[in-house]
Formats: C-alpha cells, structure tokens, sequence
C-alpha cells in the first residue's frame, strides 16, 4: 500500500493550479501529464481507496464488482427488459478506487473505429477525427502484440498492451472457425477493424495495467501533485455572477475541506459522476436543478443523453473435449506461480474473454464496411465457477441458471457475448435528489427505437453465431447449441425471432461502456455540455474529460478512448495555459 496516497492537506483551504476530480483511466492521465510542468502544482481528488494486488490478476477480474471497489449501481426497473435478473434491474459496475473503473474491467485494448472518430468531428467537433486522436492512443501505450500492423502501435508508453499469454484450444477454434466463415484475421487496432483476432490486453507482463499502476505509481515521489484518496467531491464551486469554477468542496474522514483553484478544475469522475457532479452543482437541466431546489447556474442538458453498450448473455455451446476453460486449473498453485515468476499461465485470462470479431450483420443499413457488431469469445460461460460470481455480476436469477447453466456445470461449453455497438436506442440520468451521497436514477431505455433495429441486429448477430459454430473448425469437436428454452420465453418455437426478442428481454447485460451524459458538440447543437476543447458552455474554468463527452457508442471498449481523451485534455489544458502565459 502507498500510504502517501491517503495524507490529508496541511489546512482545511488549500490551493491548487489545477484540480482533477477523479482518478479513472483520463483523470489519472490528466494528472500525470500537468504534474510533468515543475511550475503547475495539481490535486487528484477520489473518492474511493487504493486497491490491493489482488485486482492486477486477470483472471478474477469478476469478483471485484462484489467489493467497495464498485460503486454498485442498478438500473430503474423498465418494463418489458431485464426480465429474468434479479428484481429486473440490471447491475451497472462502476470503479470506486484509485484508478477507477479501471481496477475492475476485463482489461480488452481497443481504440474503435477510424469511422467513429471522423463521425465525432463531423458533428461540429473539430480536432477529434482519426486522424487527430491516432497519435495520442500510440503515445500511451507499451504495445508487444505479436501478430500487429506496422506503424500503428506505440512502444515505450506508460500503458502496458499485449497479447494474453494463455490461451485454451477453444479460442484457437473460434478463430479458425471465424476465418472459415469468411472473416479475415485482423490487427483490430490497425489497419482495420472488420474481421476476427485474439484479444489484445492492458495488461504488462500478464498483470492488469491499470491507470494507477500505469500513470500514477511511477510518478508519486513528484512534489508538485497531491493524490488523495477517500475524498469524495460534493461539488464544485462555481461564482453565479462570474460563473467561473474556483475550487471544490470534498469530505474526508468526516471533515468538510475546500480546495481552491487558480487555473481550472478538471472533471473526470466518469459517465456518471460527473453528470451527477455539474448537476449538484447548478450546472444541468433548469427544471430537474429547480424541482430539487439546487440554485440554477447554467441550463444545460447534463444526463439528458446516455447511449450503452449491451450484450446477450445466452449463446452457449456445449463440446465433447476438454477444449475449454477448466476451474480446477486456475485453483493450482502452480498457476499463481507461473503469474507472478513468468508473467503468464491461466490465471492472465481476461476473465475467460480470448477473442472478438466485428462484422457487419445482414441487416445494417450502414453503406460503409462499418461493424455494427463486436463477438466477444468466452472459453467457459457462466457455468464454470458453478454459478458462484460470474452469473451474480449480471444478476442472472436462480431459476434461469438452473434451467439454463447447472446442467451444464460438468459439461464442457463455450459462449459468444453479441456486443451492440452502435445502438439506436439511448437512455439518460438524473440527479435522485441534491444530497451529494444519494445515487443518481439510471434510466436504459432499451430496445425502444421505434424500427425495433437494436433488436434485429441481435439476432442477425445470434444467426451469424450459429453459422460460425457450424464450421468444420468446431464441429471437429461436436460443437451444439444448448437450446434448453430461457424460462419465461418456452412459449415460444425455440430459434424463431419471437424467441429470441423474449431471450433479449430476459437476460440482457451491460459491458459498462456509458457515454453522451455530458456530450460534447458545438454550441448550436441542443444536446451538447462541453465544446470541442471539453470546456462546460458558460462556466469559465472548468472542463469535463472522460467518457462522459464521448457524443456517440464507439466501436470499443471505452477504456482505451477514456486514455486517450485524457492525453489530449491534457495537451488542450497545457496549450491553454502556455498561450496565457
């Protein structure tokens, strides 16, 4: 532990040059980046604590959203979804510690789409297509990806990329299977994105490279920045006649402590937190602040827009050989050796995810070769711990995995998780009341776009599965569906579309990759909080940089783009500064 981390402040009103409000995959960015310039002194506020090793092995990555490292967040019930978890609300994980949701994801390295990106500068957001934002994702990252385009990875950066050093004789087939259905093998992070490859990991030498352990251990000796931990923000301050930021208030260890700004406050407290964070603070929807009675400082659509990334949980097949993940394996000692002396062996699993394939499905009305569709290859499912963690992280309720998984428990079987990459459906957020430890109310809205296309490019994305799975690749190894009828949907004729729609509405998840509460856009746009440079509209001196401004679903995992959108807050805020200067 580096107790460093938790020193309280000499006096109750101390001041900074700059304030970062979060430690997550862009604030631990921001902070180390400012922190290089000796002159700037910078404080990091997080709410949460310092996590044990135990979180750098990728393998148990599922078991940390069962500790006070996740903030433990549900979605509101909606009709019609989320039928077979646990009192129909979905779990919606959230990292609370240093280092952020980066401490508990499944660590899966990738940027998007080039596609995305020039979309997001096409929107009135100049400075932000591929070809701008390429540079930043190379300059953070320690890539040693064995099979990689030239010229589109980084090497020498902070963040450790690389291949996952284990893997089962299940991942070898899919790959397999997937090139004999016509998918090309691919470097997703290269050239292009369309087709099929191992997963590529944040992880160095087998271990979980989280923001912590890439962008603030190395740096915690620096005199200039102060990194405290178990702090949690309340709000910002903000003068209503100026309306520039000078400072925030946070509590620690009971105490009420105001920390005053000279230069800019830096949001990056996430999707959620820094919605919830303007908000408390005057800045968000006039009516929504006033119905709460919060002092309205600027009117802006804070939380009105919230796109996710969503994935169906019931694509199993069962094998007959032992080609898959085995729990006993990662129970051996000899495996937690192999980890920590090699870097390597099965405890480096990214929990089970071993390969992805985008495609496009047959139902895309995109004219482009622009995947509407991520596979993400699962070795095991959630029959391999036997029901223990894996199911409870998606609050799977008993009767569902009892008909569904137990069967399966001694079986050998593999699963596909169809991730919706481009959803039409979008949710939002609101403050649930102007106490600063309420949780806010988390609204999905999902499968609600009025052409039902979230739900056709499901099952499109389910048929190309099955084609897969009837390769010669798996039918090597009987590759067959596990077609036991998801209760609640046996009404059904099992593979029809009808079912299917019922399965969805059972049992689907999130993969956490929220984005668009605090969109960025150019000033005409309705929806849009921050500008292109991720200044809030109104406010003097205070910016948002985190996924939050990310103003559609990209083609990825969120937490690489959240790196990068923090390496070029960062240069953003330093040429700001420097032009003042």
């Amino acid at each position: 532990m580096l107790t460093s981390y938790n020193e309280a402040l000499d006096n109750s009103e101390a001041a900074f040059d700059f304030i970062v409000v979060g430690s997550g995959s862009a604030g631990s960015v921001i902070a180390n980046r400012l922190s290089e310039n000796n002159n700037w002194t910078v404080l990091l506020l997080e709410v949460g604590e310092e996590a044990t090793f135990l979180t750098d092995i990728p393998v148990i990555a599922p078991l940390f959203q069962f500790t006070n490292l996740n903030w433990n967040y549900l979605m509101e019930k909606q009709e019609n979804m989320c039928l077979g978890l646990v009192d129909q609300r979905m779990a919606w994980p959230r990292g609370r510690g240093l280092g952020g949701t980066s401490l508990i994801n499944y660590m899966i390295h990738v940027r998007g789409n080039r596609r995305d990106y020039n979309r997001w500068a096409k929107m009135g957001n100049p400075g932000w297509s591929y070809r701008d934002v390429f540079r930043y994702f190379t300059k953070s990252e320690d890539c040693s990806v064995q099979r990689q385009d030239p010229g589109y990875h980084g090497i020498g950066g902070d963040l450790g990329v690389q291949d996952v050093p284990y893997r089962t004789e299940s991942a070898h087939a899919f790959v397999k299977a997937a090139q004999e259905a016509g998918h090309a093998y691919v470097d997703y992070n290269g050239k292009r994105q369309m087709g099929v490859s191992y997963v590529q990991a944040t992880t160095r030498r087998g271990l979980r490279s989280s923001a912590e352990a890439a962008f603030l251990r190395p740096i915690i000796k620096r005199q200039n920045l102060k990194i405290l931990t178990e702090s949690r923000v309340t709000n910002i301050l903000i003068d209503p006649i100026t309306k520039q930021a000078y400072g925030v208030q946070y509590i620690k260890n009971r105490q009420r402590y105001t920390a005053l700004v000279s230069k800019e406050v830096i949001l990056s407290a996430g999707a959620f937190n820094s919605p919830q964070l303007l908000m408390l603070s005057g800045v968000g929807p006039k009516k929504h602040l006033e119905d709460l009675k919060i002092q309205v400082i600027q009117d802006l659509p804070v939380g009105r827009k919230l796109y996710d990334h969503i994935t169906f949980l019931g694509l199993v097949f069962t094998v007959n050989q032992s080609i898959v993940s085995d729990q006993s394996v990662l129970e051996r000692p000899e495996s937690f050796l192999k980890l920590v002396l090699n870097g390597d062996g099965p405890l480096t699993s990214l929990g089970g995810v071993e390969a992805l394939l985008y495609f496009k499905t047959n139902v895309s009305r995109d004219p482009k070769p622009y995947p509407d569709m991520e596979l993400i290859f699962i070795s095991g499912g959630m029959h391999t711990d036997v029901g223990e963690y894996y199911r409870k992280t998606f609050r799977i309720t008993d009767e569902i995995y009892n008909a569904v998984w137990k069967p399966l428990e001694k079986k050998y079987a593999w699963s596909v998780l169809p991730m919706l990459v481009h959803p039409k459906s979008y949710g939002h957020l609101e403050l649930k009341s102007s106490n600063p430890y309420h949780f806010p109310k988390f609204y999905g809205n999902f499968f609600t776009d009025p052409r039902n296309e979230d739900v056709k490019t499901f099952i499109a994305a389910i048929r190309e599965v099955q084609r897969i799975a009837r390769t010669p690749a798996f039918q090597k190894y009987d590759a067959q569906q596990v077609k036991t009828p998801i209760p609640g949907c046996g009404h059904l004729e099992f593979d029809s579309d009808e079912y299917w729609e019922c399965a969805l509405r059972h049992i689907t998840g999130t993969l956490h990759h929220q984005v668009a509460t605090c969109k960025m856009g150019p000033r005409n746009d309705p929806e849009a909080v921050v500008d292109n440079e991720l200044r809030v509209y109104g406010i003097k001196n205070l910016r948002v940089a985190d996924t939050s401004i990310i103003p559609i679903p990209l083609t990825a995992h969120t937490n690489v783009p959240a790196f990068m959108i923090g390496e070029k807050a960062a240069d953003l805020i330093k040429m700001n500064w420097m032009r003042e200067k």
